[in-house]
């Protein structure tokens, strides 16, 4: 069949991944001719996601590897599939359930929201899938996972699988071991989804904040000297005070203070330290009062040097609060509301100032119920409250004031006023003085999905004890079983894991794995051991007052559902009096309803006395399980596990996981510390970390910059095969990421170069008087067929060396120059006289050749750029198989390399490049013929000359070599190895018209040197710029400066004419 002019990428990669998939040659498995197997776990992308620039990059650094190892005959395994991506997709249903005027996710209630879920992802769920498929991807999709699948709620349309079991079977063995537990910490919580989130879901924004500055009056009317020193302890200022200024960008969260704290150095404050002073908000007469303390946290430089502590609104004041034993009062609810529930706030107050004094003690729980909101601010939103708080403070007089021309205040301060003395309005203090309102740039969290401010929440949840399974996960990096790529990945790891805290793994959702927990509720009385038997008034009443079952903490069971753990809440009754110890277990949906339910079964039993009628109702734990969670099991999950499989024992543990080091602790720790402490044993043999995948000129991509760019669009503009080879190409170890169209758009010519070669030896018979692979390597005698073979060898070994050290970027760029410049450029021309006009012989050995050379090239590229190969394979020859499933030539060895042949090729093409340079230097034009002068040569090199004449005389456009004894004034001079020839330039060129262009380039250059030179050897520039960044400026000077000595060079000798 003969080739088309060129090759369509959009016309034929769909119908060239078809084939693929028809002949499976993507199945595990598929091609195997080894016992090896090499295993490649795709990091689960969401379930609502798309293909962006990050996932394009790593899927194109998997998809080399797996076809590599493929077709070297490996067992191979990519393993597809989807995470359930808990917020993401009830984000996405929700706005398609608002879009097309449905009821929403409350109307519907927990089941019918789910099933809805279920109906999308049905529909639109494997969207990034088919995209995956453009790129080329050859993941076995059958196998295709979903960390949802295989869950009670799944529907029987969904596609059968069991990694809700594997993950409901970690949770129960974890927290049966200790592992996991539920306690209260302070979490990231997004008030718009009501849920905690991960760290990698908050997106940290810098915007324009403030800072108020207000005084906590000190208890009693006390006083002291205030006084501020400089560096030499020079008194700069000194005035008696009777409170203590606090500076905060939160002055909502001041409800909620439990101390302020200042450092144990400052001697601003060490007069009051272990005072009181009261929080100079809510009603006067139940203002709290709140112990000065020390702590190393507050820095002293920065505004007051005294730090209010609100352990349950803030990370850093939390870590405070816990060393210093001081209690955190929540102060809002799930929406981000001042918490309207709780008692009366004069009530609360009064509590929190005996603890305070240290009349009460205090508990967890004790805390956690008191709602210290006063109720002018109670059922406002947070914003709103701060505003109401600044106002009351502000009118009391506790803003701490300051000049209105202060430069603290930003674009609030007035300019200076003209004084009466000069002609201006005399003002009152009242117009002098201005609340002190510092204008300040200030980091602000916002949730990275809903874009609302996220909330630091002191909330119930359920964490994975992180200290029991990181020492295993560390040990396995130390000890080398597992290795991180580059090097500087691993420093990162260790940081992170030798400093973890507790894991956070509930969410406050509906779509994901459910808890599987139950409570009930505790109803131990005061006299458990009821000798009588009977369930009298006096012990029903204990449950239900004050004291009883309503307000004492719940018990607990885990278990894979119900009926597993039924046992152990009788076990728990069983001391309690009879016949409440024997009360059915049912199932109710929360705590609320369960006392109710409980509080009418006793009430029909004391009428009735019938104990059939008694009911103990429990509730499973509404929270869901972090996405991650589930994600740190993807490794051996997806294989199986718990079951024992085929699959399991042959492809776990994987060998390489890819992904952004961005990413390193959410994806490659979690799976270290699950796999290790489930399986005990590692995920993976080695992760590569690559950088973020940036724009052309290094910045961040992002909608608003318009610097965005979307692979499919480069797919649909250049071709699949375009934007791989430039992916490949990039991914330099540890190196910047800068994605460049205008560089995709030249490796779709890199395409187009090997096709026109192709079609070359097409119109020269090559694949119609040959068999290559029935032939195997061709018995060549011409030196340029010699040359070629080996140098096919070569860049083999080299490819093969590059991406067992996963350098990318070393086997693309090997490949590249290789194709391009040796096979499509050198020995296409330097073949064309034997194909021409060779005897029958050098035309058959010839035909043979290329036809062979062409099959290396197809199947060496074909890992890089699988669907222009895998056409020219189909249309060069009669195959037994796909090129995917073709071996890879691992024959070719050094052994086909020919030292001579080599050496003369090599020889003949450094001389015409070295004359076509310096024709191109000095303007010579392109179709003029040139004499030049062979200065002197030895015997190699004349002989290599004598054999290659014609041709180094038609590539390098040369009328004449002649012979001479110098070089003559005015020429240009190449050096190749063992001889020197001159280019007499005199007569060639408009000289005044080059020393002219010569020079204003080489002006530009030394400008441009100049600027390269002052950060390159700038210490400020070292230190602060990534090392990539200084490493590149420094190359690029060295190319600048070199430029510059060809243009000085060349000034010279045009200099030496005439």
């Amino acid at each position: 069949m003969a080739l088309d002019k060129t090759f369509d990428p959009a016309a034929r990669e769909a119908a060239i991944y078809a084939a693929w998939e028809q002949v499976g040659a993507f199945k595990a498995g598929a091609g195997k001719r080894r016992e090896e197997t090499f295993t490649i776990m795709l990091p689960p992308p969401n379930v609502t996601g798309a293909l962006h620039v990050g996932h394009a990059f790593n899927h194109t650094l998997m998809d080399i590897l797996t076809r590599w190892k493929r077709m070297q005959g490996y067992d191979t395994l990519w393993q597809p599939g989807l995470d359930h991506a808990g917020i993401a997709t009830q984000l996405v249903v929700e706005k398609q359930l608002a879009a097309a005027q449905q009821p929403g996710r409350a109307d519907l209630g927990r089941h019918a929201f789910i099933a809805k879920i279920w109906e999308w992802k049905a529909q639109s769920g494997g969207t990034i899938e088919d995209q995956a498929r453009r790129l080329g991807d050859s993941m076995d999709w059958e196998r295709s996972a979903f960390t949802m699948s295989g869950a009670e709620s799944a529907p029987e349309s969904e596609k059968h699988g069991n990694f809700h079991d594997a993950v409901l079977k970690v949770f129960i063995d974890m927290y049966n071991k200790g592992l996991i537990y539920r306690g209260k910490r302070l979490v990231n919580w997004d008030p718009h989804f009501e849920t905690a989130i991960s760290d990698l879901e908050v997106e940290n924004i810098e915007v324009d904040g403030h800072m108020w500055h207000f005084k906590y009056p000190l208890a009693g009317g006390a006083t002291y000297t205030y006084v501020e020193k400089d560096e030499d302890g020079t008194v700069l200022f000194e005035e008696e005070r009777d409170y203590i200024s606090i500076a905060t960008t939160r002055p909502e969260t001041m409800l909620g203070d439990g101390a302020v704290a200042v450092h144990p150095d400052d001697a601003r404050y060490t007069a009051i330290v272990g005072k009181l002073c009261e929080i100079p908000v809510g009603p006067k007469d139940q203002r709290r009062l709140v112990p000065i303390i020390t702590d190393e946290y507050p820095d002293m430089t920065f505004g007051s040097g005294a730090v209010k502590i609100t352990g349950a609104h803030d990370f850093n004041d939390y870590q405070v609060a816990k060393r210093g034993g001081i209690p955190m009062y929540a102060l809002m609810d799930t929406k981000g509301r001042m918490r309207a529930d709780g008692r009366p706030y004069d009530e609360e107050a009064a509590t929190a100032q005996a603890i305070a004094i240290g009349k009460e003690s205090f508990d967890e729980a004790r805390i956690a119920g008191m709602n210290l909101v006063p109720e002018a601010y109670r059922g406002f939103d947070r914003f709103e409250a701060r505003e109401m708080v600044i106002a009351d403070i502000t009118a009391e007089g506790l803003a701490v004031m300051t000049v209105a021309t202060d430069p603290r205040l930003g674009k609030a301060a007035i300019k200076a006023p003209v004084a009466p003395e000069e002609g201006g309005e005399a003002r009152t203090e009242d117009q002098e003085l201005v609340p002190l309102v510092e204008a300040k740039k200030i980091m602000q969290p916002f949730g990275d999905r809903s874009g609302v401010v996220i909330e630091p929440a002191l909330t119930d949840q359920w964490f994975v004890d992180t200290s029991q399974i990181v020492g295993p996960a560390l040990d396995a990096v130390r000890d080398g079983r597992t290795k991180i790529i580059p090097e500087s990945g691993e420093k990162v790891y260790y940081h992170w894991l030798e400093n973890i805290e507790p894991w956070c793994i509930s969410r406050q959702l509906w779509w994901g794995h459910q808890i599987p927990v139950w409570y009930g509720l505790d109803l131990g009385v005061a006299d458990e051991h009821n000798t009588s038997g009977d369930l009298d008034e006096v012990d029903l009443m204990t449950l239900l007052i004050d004291g009883g079952m309503l307000h004492r903490d719940d018990v607990m069971h885990c278990g894979v559902d119900l009926e597993s753990i039924k046992s152990a809440f009788v076990f728990d009754n069983a001391d309690i009096p009879s016949p409440l110890s024997h009360a059915k277990v049912v199932e109710v949906s929360n705590r609320a309803e369960a006392i109710q339910r409980f509080s009418e079964s006793l009430a029909e039993y004391n009428v009735s006395q019938d104990p059939t009628h008694l009911e103990y109702p429990v509730w499973r734990d509404p929270d869901v399980l972090d996405t991650w969670f589930s994600s740190g099991l993807w490794p051996f999950g997806t294989l199986g596990w718990p079951e024992q499989t085929p699959e399991l024992a042959k492809y776990f543990p994987g060998d390489v996981l890819i992904t952004g080091q961005d990413i390193l602790f959410f994806w490659v720790a979690r799976m270290m510390m699950m796999s290790l402490a489930v399986t005990d044993e590692i995920p993976f043999h080695t992760v590569y970390l690559h950088q973020l995948v940036r724009d052309a000129k290094g910045e961040k991509m992002s909608k608003t910059r318009g610097n965005v760019i979307d692979p499919l669009a480069m797919i649909d503009l250049y071709g699949a095969d375009a934007l791989r080879f430039n992916n490949a190409s990039m991914a330099a170890i540890g190196g910047a990421l800068k994605i460049n169209e205008d560089r995709i758009k030249g490796y779709r010519n890199f395409g187009t170069k090997l096709w026109n070669a192709a079609r070359f030896a097409e119109m020269n018979d090559v694949f119609t008087f040959t068999a290559p692979r029935e032939y195997g390597v061709p018995h060549a005698t011409q030196t340029v067929n010699r040359w070629i073979i080996g140098e096919t060898a070569k860049v083999r070994a080299e490819v093969d060396a590059a991406l067992a050290a996963y350098r990318f970027n070393d086997a693309a760029n090997a490949l590249y120059t290789f194709v391009w410049g040796k096979v499509c450029d050198w020995y296409v021309e330097f073949s064309k006289p034997l194909l021409l006009d060779g005897v029958d012989a050098e035309k058959l050995e010839t035909q043979r050749t290329m036809a062979w050379v062409l099959e290396q090239c197809f199947t060496l590229l074909h890992p890089f750029m699988p669907f222009i190969t895998e056409e020219l394979w189909a249309l060069t020859g009669t195959r037994d198989q796909m090129l995917a499933l073709t071996p890879w030539p691992e024959y070719l060895t050094d052994a086909l390399v020919d030292p001579a042949a080599q050496a003369e090729m090599d020889w003949t093409i450094s001389l015409i490049d070295g004359v076509r340079s310096a024709r191109a230097q000095m303007n010579v034009p392109a179709g003029l013929k040139i004499d030049v002068l062979r200065i002197e040569a030895d015997a190699d090199a004349q002989r290599a000359e004598a054999n290659n004449l014609p041709m180094i005389r038609r590539l390098a456009r040369i009328e004449n070599i002649d012979p001479a004894d110098q070089v003559p004034k005015g020429s240009l001079t190449v050096a190749v190895k063992g001889a020197t020839f001159a280019l007499p330039l005199a007569g060639l060129i408009d000289v005044d018209a080059e020393k002219d262009r010569l020079a204003k380039g080489l002006l530009k250059l030394e400008k441009e040197i100049k600027g390269l030179a002052g950060r390159a050897y700038n210490p400020k520039f070292a230190e602060s710029a990534p090392p990539e960044v200084v490493a590149e400026t420094k190359q690029n000077l060295a190319d600048r400066e070199a430029e510059a000595e060809q243009l000085k060079t060349a000034l010279a000798r045009l200099a030496e004419i005439d």
